[in-house]
């Protein structure tokens, strides 16, 4: 790319924003859900009785009626079609991250002409052809055939495109033989397993009537925004997300005044429509703001039903993706698109409730305090013995290069509690908690403000686990990365540790409750209290004292995975029936193969780029120095040293280039380890990044990080 290239690029993209016009408002109340096939809209499609099965099986955890699929099916069809819809597909979420649908159309041919046709046989099974999905091994590539089944707890929604509409019904997917090939399956066996415990433990503490058990999920996107002209002059940020080369500029978040800051016009009218479009669908997005890094944003949906959250941070993905094409940007959701800035996370914002009440919510007397301290150190049991697994559900080739980065999460679990928090469980271990630290009011200086109550902890973005007022905030999973594996194992470790308490507590006689109790949470707390941690995670003091601790510290996604495949893993899923042995090692596959094909697409793609954009242009400017030293030389003004020296610093630079090519290229070839891969990637990019620095701007192929981040 020559510099007039990158210049004429840049002086489009300045125009951009001139030409952004006002749009007419109308209020979201209006529209909210427009797209969603939601019981509201239901009930004017389907009967009252149908609708309330429907209900019961949505919120209530009962067997789906089979009868209702047929009217409920014409309900659907007769409300997808009055809005343009001209297909349907089941939409499913296979092994692969994203989201997979087959589009098959309402008509049927009848007299020389079509019918519109939808049957509650469609509705509830369809079959798609799954040779091409990974499976870890559960089937072989020639057994095609596999199963879309409808998940009835998640509503039917109409995604639009230009000139499209399509109905959209959340399924689950699996084989022939019935083994589970996607996320969603294991989710809604999750939530099976944690509602039951939740239910059998709440009434242990006397509660009678237990219709509803739920458990929420708030998902924090992060991601990045270029300019899709620039975008496509890179070709690592289209292959792989992420840039493989680029040096930081004198300015990226060292003044950090991107972090909340004024929104550019541009980014603004990209975030209203894409908010527009998730209202649409039902999405409750709440808050949009910048992001540390520069070119960097984060959107926030307020919080749900796990299963429909997680369904709902997929389509918020993927509108990202749609919406920012359409204002000629790219989004880019990679855990680490550019070296030296902040990298996007997920953050994943978990709490359960019963009968509507919030089971991590501290109480007004104590019976409800007992309950609460009851999940807290249930919770606490989970993430001490299952650490391991927790950090398998953030492991991916995006996300190493993300965590421990003094920006996030190391790879190291630990749970942070705050102080008021953690001065109770020093209570209880010590023998019963019998007071509590309460919040002091902050006073800011400014008469005319009122004092303001201070929160009894301060939040700890440096945590993994961290417990922020009701929930647990999981900090570690990264960007692209589906919510349902952190989810999967959360509910599933939560629902084990509440079983063994409850199975403690129902033995216990009436009259010595208390006292079993306080001995139960004693005894948890005195066990598991090393995975507790308040302070900085970044330091490396913490993953000395970690270490000390015993606390594992799975750096790298390989070793990360393996506790999937553990003795003690296969044992925990299958005794809560989330996973069989099978699917476990199924997904380890699928996982550690698509890590390894990661690793190698990047490495190529590296090498290819070195050899065919930068050592050409590295090339070309050597010529123009040793043509100016030569010229220099024949009118006798004698070689100019400085030239000269960035000459031999530029050729060395170059040498190192090839060598470390050579050297990447028969690694690839020779099938060495991802590891040795990856770090033949990184030497290479530490020349050409320095040569970046050297070379004429007006020769250098790539636009660079000053570009990238910085004009839009």
């Amino acid at each position: 790319m020559s510099s007039e290239t990158r210049k004429t690029v840049i002086e489009a993209i300045a125009s951009v924003n001139m030409g952004l016009k006002p749009e007419e408002t109308v209020p979201v109340s209006e529209y909210f859900g427009c797209n969603v096939f939601n019981h509201k809209t239901m009930a004017k499609y389907v009967s009252k009785e149908s609708l309330d099965k429907l209900v019961g099986t949505a919120h209530e955890g009962l067997m789906l009626d089979a009868s209702i699929a047929e009217e409920i099916a014409q309900g659907m069809k007769k409300w997808a079609i009055e809005n343009g819809a001209t297909h349907y597909t089941h939409w499913f979420l296979p092994l692969n991250g994203s989201t997979a649908e087959k589009h098959e159309a309402f008509i049927e041919p009848k007299n020389e002409g079509v019918i519109l046709n939808f049957s509650g046989k469609n509705l509830i099974m369809g079959e798609s052809d799954a040779s091409s999905f990974p499976s870890g091994g559960l089937r072989s590539t020639f057994e095609a055939r596999g199963y879309t089944a409808w998940d009835p707890t998640s509503p039917a929604f109409i995604k639009r495109g230009r000139n499209t509409a399509t109905l959209c019904i959340p399924t689950i997917f699996c084989s022939f033989t019935g083994q589970v090939l996607d996320k969603k399956t294991p989710i809604l066996r999750s939530i099976q397993a944690i509602t039951r415990e939740a239910r059998r433990m709440m009434k242990v503490f006397g509660a009678k009537k237990l219709s509803n058990a739920q458990v929420t999920l708030g998902a924090e996107q992060e991601y990045f925004l270029v300019d899709k002209r620039l975008y496509i002059l890179r070709p690592d940020l289209i292959q792989c997300g992420r840039t493989l080369f680029g040096a930081p500029p004198a300015k990226h978040q060292q003044l950090e005044d991107h972090y909340f800051g004024s929104i550019n016009p541009r980014i603004l009218a990209f975030m209203m429509e894409v908010d527009k479009e998730l209202w649409k669908l039902g999405i409750p997005a709440k808050t949009r703001h910048n992001e540390v890094a520069p070119a960097q944003f984060e959107i926030a949906p307020i919080f749900e039903e796990l299963n429909l959250a997680v369904d709902h941070n997929m389509l918020i993905m993927e509108i990202l993706r749609q919406y920012a094409d359409r204002h000629g940007l790219v989004c880019l959701l990679h855990e680490k698109p550019f070296a030296g800035v902040n990298g996007s996370g997920k953050h994943n914002n978990w709490s359960i409730c019963v009968d509507g009440v919030n089971l991590l919510n501290p109480g007004n007397n104590p019976h409800q305090n007992a309950i609460f301290l009851t999940t807290l150190c249930a919770i606490i049991q989970a993430v001490d013995k299952h650490s391991d697994l927790l950090r398998a559900t953030t492991a991916s080739a995006g996300n190493d290069y993300r965590l421990g980065a003094n920006e996030a999460p190391p790879a190291i679990i630990s749970i942070f509690l705050g102080d008021q928090l953690t001065d109770i469980i020093e209570q209880i271990e010590n023998g019963g908690a019998k007071t509590s630290k309460v919040a002091k009011i902050m006073k800011v200086g400014v008469d005319a403000l009122p004092p303001l109550q201070c929160d009894v902890s301060d939040r700890n973005r440096t945590s993994p686990f961290a417990f922020t007022n009701n929930k647990f905030e999981f900090r570690a999973p990264g960007s692209s990365q589906s919510c349902a594996s952190p989810n999967i194992v959360i509910n599933t470790i939560v629902a084990d540790a509440m079983r063994e308490i409850t199975n403690i507590l129902e033995a216990a006689k009436p009259e010595e409750f208390n006292d079993v109790l306080q001995k139960t949470l004693h005894s948890i707390i005195k066990k598991h209290r090393r995975i507790i941690f308040n302070g900085d995670n970044y330091t490396a003091k913490w993953r000395e004292e970690a270490a000390r601790r015993g606390l594992p510290n799975l750096a790298t996604t390989p070793e990360a995975l393996k506790p999937f495949i553990a003795e003690k893993s296969i044992e925990l899923f299958k005794k809560h029936n989330v996973f069989s042995k099978e699917e476990l090692h199924s997904r380890y596959e699928v996982f550690i193969a698509e890590y390894k094909r990661k690793v190698r697409i990047e490495a190529e793609l590296a090498l290819n780029m070195a050899r065919t954009q930068i050592v050409p242009a590295v090339v070309d400017y050597l010529g123009r120095l040793a043509t100016t030293l030569a010229n220099e030389k024949l009118l006798g003004v004698g070689k100019n040293s400085h030239l000269k020296s960035l000459a031999e610093n530029i050729r060395s630079l170059l040498d190192e280039v090839c060598m470390i090519s050579e050297n990447l290229d028969k690694s690839i070839k020779g099938k060495k380890t991802e590891s040795e891969i990856i770090t033949l990637t990184c030497e290479l990019r530490k020349p050409v990044d320095s040569l970046e620095l050297l070379v004429d701007d007006s020769i250098w192929p790539l636009p660079k990080y000053r570009e990238l981040l910085f004009i839009y």
